[in-house]
């Protein structure tokens, strides 16, 4: 762990959805002294500004950066848009959470990880189900050898498809922005740090778009990763399920088979379901975006930032954020994924739509140069 901060200043770069989640978190954690926010849309940040009775706001995120009671960077905006403001923030050496992806560019994502690298700094990406107690639990299984030694993993994400269609519609680079590389890297980073020290040499994968092909996307990817010691790991994701599919954002299941052992992880939320004649709003719902048809039916707590209680976000993202200013205010070690590893994330993804794109196995690891080839 690198040296840690006495007082956090904390610069936030994007005030959509989740920057204001983490802005109002931030403005409660008795360790950030001074609050900091910026986003192209005034009105939505100046809203923020006032709600999480922040310190000052501007439209520039270079005039953020440049104030000097900023030590700590949030880099919250839209996928497409990290690397300008990330270079930035490392060139003045200050701690960073970025929002996964690191990068939707292979190229961008590579100067990233390398810029972060070679200033020593301590960079964190989003990835916010490493901090739910379930996973917490089977992470801790595996390290004490309690099924024994993995050999086979399948992972398995449902998604209506209010994310996708929400997401895309905010930008017209649309080339990067598929199921894996945006919302299956949940999934396979959660899979890939429950195999944590395993190394994969190759993917396979295939990809349908029946449904979500007008937005330029897929609908699903599936795929299957070998790793160097023959533990094989089956992965899929679709994010094309209809708006109605009760689950609000993400359904998961994962298999984990050890020579001594198994665990079964059903996260799909079913175990606790509204029913009402009431128009249900959607999970995850930026500004501007409205769901095409009502909602009667919800799976409670599959909003993966977790549930509001009495105007108060609970759940796994107040972990996330408020271990990050513990991290980096108080070295305390958290389950945070590195920027190596939200790096290896991306190219892992981008691997499984290469490989189905060109319909066959892909080598690992892979050099990002192979993206451009096309």
């Amino acid at each position: 762990m690198t040296e840690t901060l006495n007082e956090i200043g904390l610069a936030i770069i994007g005030c959509g959805t989740i920057g204001r989640i983490r802005a109002e978190l931030a403005r409660d954690y008795p360790g950030v002294k001074w609050l900091g926010l910026c986003d192209v849309k005034e009105d939505l940040g100046r809203k923020l500004k006032e709600d999480a009775r922040a310190d000052f706001f501007t439209t520039n995120f270079e005039e953020l950066l440049n104030r000097s009671e900023v030590n700590a960077v949030m880099v919250i905006t839209e996928e497409n848009k990290h690397t300008e403001p990330t270079l930035l923030a490392v060139e003045k050496g200050h701690k960073l959470f970025i929002e996964k992806p690191l990068a939707t560019e292979a190229r961008e994502s590579a100067q990233i990880l390398d810029a972060i690298s070679n200033a020593g700094l301590d960079a964190v990406v989003g990835y916010t189900q490493r901090f739910r107690r379930r996973f917490l639990t089977v992470k801790e299984r595996l390290l004490q050898g309690q099924i024994g030694e993995v050999h086979s993993v399948v992972t398995r994400a449902f998604m209506n498809r209010m994310v996708p269609i929400a997401t895309i519609a905010k930008t017209n680079k649309r080339q990067n922005l598929t199921p894996m590389v945006v919302s299956g890297t949940h999934s396979l980073d959660m899979s890939m740090w429950l195999l944590e020290g395993k190394k994969p040499v190759s993917v396979y994968a295939k990809s349908v778009d029946k449904a979500l092909s007008d937005w330029g996307t897929k609908d699903s990817t599936f795929g299957i990763f070998t790793f160097e010691d023959g533990t094989i790991f089956s992965m899929n994701i679709s994010w094309g399920l209809p708006v109605v599919w009760p689950g609000t954002v993400y359904g998961l299941e994962i298999g984990i088979v050890g020579t001594e052992g198994v665990i079964d992880i059903e996260d799909t939320h079913r175990d606790l379901i509204l029913a009402t004649y009431k128009n249900l709003p959607g999970g995850y719902v930026p500004e501007g975006f409205e769901p095409s048809v009502e909602r009667h039916v919800d799976f409670l707590t599959s909003y993966p930032p977790g549930d509001i209680y009495n105007g108060q976000l609970w759940g796994p993202m107040r972990e996330e954020t408020n271990s990050w200013f513990a991290r980096i205010q108080g070295g305390l070690d958290t389950p945070h994924a590195t920027a190596a590893e939200g790096h290896s994330n991306l190219i892992h993804t981008m691997a499984m739509d290469r490989a189905a794109k060109l319909g066959k196995e892909i080598s690992l690891p892979i050099d990002p140069e192979e993206f451009y080839e096309d």
